[in-house]
């Protein structure tokens, strides 16, 4: 049997390498449908996805995330029928909220819309995706179970099942319906993530049945759902407060394009141009800054079954040197990613979605961005504690700060200030997470490796900038010019690493807490 430390990494590095695999996926798609939709199409889009993470929060209850700490702790345990106990209450659970819900968004999509949409042609986008309501909770819900058994393999592989569809998808019936109007093409580009979550559930639903739990003699779904009262309260003890983080998410979400745009009238912009300029950052800017952020997100996912069988196993030492682990991964990714996303911001978005003027969005974004890469894996831990009440309070006060932030700053400067005060809430929650998690369990921190780690970022950031200036007055073509001086910065960086000892190989995989 593989040791903690390995299998938690080895659980890290499969779901890390779909992730890569599924963002290059979401990336080219998202780039196409950029292109074709445009600015104000993509605008369209992001105002209609709102609702449907507020049902499906709701429906799921949190249990995904308790799902995979008690069963991760019932496995360590050898209560092997508590672990099918656990999965059966939560699917009945979530299966009867969900469809209840969806059901509801449904009949009242039209009162829905008048309420949440400031732009009315975003109604039929929002209409094609409220399906997926009751598809996702279910699949998460399976997902949580795998985690907590370690079966990341199996999340992987339904993960790169659904974007592999989803892009297919996508590309066909966002240029089926183009001609009809970009309010329908939009609408296309939704119905096909309901169509690719549906096949992601069927493969799930199929991985189960071949490798679930064995049941005992006797044992049924009506006698796990009959003593199933004690395993609910466990799951709700987590599961709500996780619950109430993403209502407060959802809500936030639901009514965020509209405080932008009210903020940006604020500021003397009409709503066409500011449902275009909400299509720039939520679009444009966004996808580009959470691309890099997989490593540190697959390590969140394996975080929360490893920190919980950590502490019910008493294991103080190997909790700090899970912590380590993902916090050095997100200091050594995060650094490159940054400065990469800084300094070819226009660039990058005169590429990708020949958007030059998104890149002032990403360059005020990318810096204060950096703390995300380490605010996945502390709220992760703060998870993996039992300390879910915290997480959710910490989300509270920082969405309070950030909608305050954003409405000052973007009636003042537009939707540069939009930027500001997005920026502003991500910088709030990881601190708060940060203060958390050291009252908790102590935090043993080093600063030399992050002055070295600072110091490959600086250099990294002049000599590629010098690079790409020079390729730039020289005459080469803007993709190259990108591509080779972001490379050979990237490729110094990474010397740098090596020849400062800020990286080693063996600190890594072996993940001392001492650096």
């Amino acid at each position: 049997m593989a040791k903690p430390e390995h299998s938690f990494m080895r659980g890290t590095l499969v779901l890390s390498v779909a992730a890569f695999v599924n963002r290059i996926l979401g990336f080219i798609s998202g780039m196409f449908v950029a292109r074709v939709l445009g600015a104000e199409g993509i605008g369209i889009l992001m105002m209609a996805h709102p609702l449907v993470p507020l049902v499906i929060t709701i429906t799921e209850l949190g249990l995904p995330v308790a799902i995979s700490k008690l069963v991760a702790e019932a496995s360590a345990r050898g209560e092997r029928a508590k672990v099918r106990r656990i999965l059966h209450v939560s699917l009945a659970v979530t299966g009867i909220l969900s469809v209840t819900l969806t059901t509801a968004s449904l009949l009242g999509s039209e009162w829905i819309a008048k309420l949440l949409l400031s732009d009315q042609r975003a109604y039929y986008a929002m209409l094609a995706i409220t399906p997926i309501a009751p598809i996702v909770a279910v699949s998460a819900v399976l997902k949580g179970y795998f985690r907590g058994m370690q079966r990341m393999k199996t999340i992987a592989a339904s993960d790169v099942l659904e974007h592999t569809v989803q892009i297919a998808c996508v590309l066909a019936l966002v240029h089926l319906l183009m001609p009809y109007g970009v309010a329908y093409a939009a609408a296309g580009a939704m119905a096909a993530s309901v169509v690719s979550e549906a096949i992601s559930l069927l493969f799930l639903g199929f991985s189960y049945k071949l490798h679930g739990e064995a049941k005992e003699p006797g044992e049924t779904w009506s006698n796990h759902l009959r003593t199933g009262k004690p395993t609910l309260s466990e799951l709700l003890k987590i599961g709500l407060p996780t619950t109430g983080q993403g209502v407060v998410q959802s809500v936030y979400g639901a009514f965020q394009p509209l405080l932008i745009t009210s903020s940006l009238a604020l500021a003397g912009i009409g709503t066409a141009v500011a449902t275009k300029q909400f299509g720039m950052l939520a679009g444009y800017a966004f996808p580009l800054l959470f691309m890099p952020s997989f490593i540190t997100h697959s390590l969140s996912t394996a975080l929360i079954p490893a920190i919980g069988e950590a502490s019910v196993n008493k294991q103080g030492m190997l909790m700090h040197t899970r912590m380590d682990q993902a916090l050095r991964m997100g200091l050594l990714i995060g650094a490159p990613a940054t400065v990469i996303l800084f300094v070819w911001a226009t660039p990058l978005t005169t590429l990708v979605y020949h958007a030059p003027e998104a890149g002032l969005l990403l360059k005020i974004l990318a810096p204060m961005f950096f703390l995300h890469y380490f605010d996945a894996p502390l709220h992760a831990i703060l998870l993996g504690l039992g300390r879910a009440g915290a997480a959710l309070w910490n989300f509270v006060l920082a969405t309070a700060f950030k909608t305050a932030s954003i409405f000052v700053f973007g009636s003042q400067f537009g939707i540069a200030g939009v930027a500001v005060g997005l920026g502003v809430g991500i910088v709030m929650q990881t601190l708060l997470n940060f203060f958390s998690v050291s009252g908790s369990i102590g935090f043993y921190w080093r600063v030399e490796p992050y002055i070295k780690v600072g110091f490959c970022m600086s250099v990294m950031a002049v000599c590629g900038r010098a690079a790409y200036d020079f390729l730039i007055r020289e005459g080469w073509p803007l993709l190259w010019s990108v591509t080779a001086s972001a490379t050979g910065a990237l490729a110094l960086y990474l010397a740098l690493l090596t020849l400062t000892n800020a990286w080693r190989w063996k600190q890594v995989r072996r993940a001392p807490v001492s650096w």
